[in-house]
């Protein structure tokens, strides 16, 4: 039984870490628009389930994450949406304010 012990310690020890590591999740990939005067932006792997205000003019948001997305015409993910699967673009002219990644 003695030997056993630290065996079971070993494994709750790594199933805490895996469930941890899978509870703090991100839209793996990348999320791109244009901002003021055409300029390109991106964001690399960001966080699920969080609304981020855009600070300035957006638009022609580009979902290349492996998780949908909503952008908001108002601020605070509020106003009309507009869902963007994986790998999926709203039409080049479509101005946003908000963005939410794999909301729940």
């Amino acid at each position: 039984m003695r030997l056993l012990r630290p065996l079971v310690v070993a494994l709750g020890g790594l199933a805490l870490v895996a469930a941890t590591t899978t509870a703090a999740t991100a839209a793996n990939g990348t999320f791109a628009w244009v901002g003021p005067k055409g300029k390109a932006y991106a964001i690399q792997n960001p966080p699920d389930h969080k609304c981020y205000d855009m600070g300035q003019e957006a638009r022609g948001a580009q979902n290349a994450t492996r998780q949908p997305l909503i952008v908001y015409t108002q601020k605070k993910c509020k106003g009309s949406a507009t869902r963007l699967a994986p790998g999926q673009s709203a039409p080049s002219g479509s101005h946003f304010a908000s963005v939410i990644f794999n909301q729940r």
